[in-house]
């Protein structure tokens, strides 16, 4: 299963996206700000993260979903992001409810995203088909 993660909006405080599941249209995305600004996937030539207040680099991680101690139920985990752990796919409403994560959603209100509980359950629910399936999850961000 292939998921793409389409930054389209970058502000100064988060990043809006759209992601994509299989090449359809799933969801938008809410992630803090943007840091990797030559898009290279590492932090370089003055770039730097700063926790809590970046989102993780561009680039292909390998996804699996696992328990999360954090948040007390399965959640999608971003295996081997560099410069980050624990980087989940997860609900929540405003950049200051990721750390770094990515937060599902719909982008109706300005740096939001909304209903996003639903879209956490939904792609759980998927990601889980397709790992019972034997298949490899992967999110190519872009």
């Amino acid at each position: 299963m292939e998921l793409l993660l389409e930054r389209k909006y970058l502000k100064s405080d988060y990043s809006i996206g759209r992601l994509y599941i299989n090449g359809e249209y799933f969801c938008n995305t809410l992630e803090d700000k943007n840091r990797d600004l030559n898009q290279n996937g590492t932090f370089d030539c003055g770039e730097c993260k700063i926790y809590g207040n970046t989102c993780i680099p561009y680039g292909k991680y390998e996804v699996t979903v696992n328990y999360s101690p954090k948040f007390k139920r399965e959640l999608p985990l971003l295996k081997n992001v560099p410069f980050f752990e624990g980087i989940r796919i997860h609900r929540g409403n405003t950049h200051k409810d990721t750390l770094g994560c990515i937060l599902v959603g719909e982008n109706t209100k300005k740096g939001m995203v909304l209903n996003s509980t639903k879209y956490e359950i939904e792609i759980v629910k998927k990601l889980k088909q397709a790992l019972s399936k034997g298949e490899k999850i992967y999110i190519k961000i872009i």
